[in-house]
């Protein structure tokens, strides 16, 4: 087992349930409907991923292999660069500041993080011997 990439993962889910309290009672009333479902998407995938860690770092102990390692990378950075850059774009969205709206741009390669992470775990358990 990975107890990094599970530290990770328990510390990211605790922190999705935080946001997302935080997006049902803090900032609902004082944000537009289509920027709470922006921090709402954030939110969502931080916490699939945070299973992803938790899966992954179970995962390690059965497929000790450099694909699984860096898959447990790519979910957290892909959790920073996506889940991260929606917080922020929220953020100044929120106190109608546009001049970030940049930041959107960050988004897609987290969820191309996302992404070979899951195809590495796939390339893990194909090539498991």
């Amino acid at each position: 087992m990975h107890k990094g990439f599970l530290s990770a993962g328990i510390v990211s889910a605790g922190l999705s349930v935080i946001l997302g309290a935080f997006a049902a009672h803090g900032i609902k009333s004082k944000v537009t409907a289509d920027v709470l479902a922006i921090f709402e998407t954030g939110v969502r995938y931080q916490m699939y991923h945070a299973f992803a860690l938790l899966f992954t770092a179970i995962m390690f102990q059965y497929f000790d292999s450099k694909q699984v390692l860096w898959a447990g990378y790519l979910f957290i950075i892909g959790i920073v660069l996506f889940s991260g850059s929606l917080y922020l774009l929220t953020y100044f969205k929120g106190v109608g500041n546009n001049a970030f709206n940049w930041l959107g741009a960050i988004t897609p390669f987290g969820g191309t993080a996302f992404i070979a992470g899951w195809v590495l775990l796939l390339v893990a358990v194909i090539t498991k011997k």
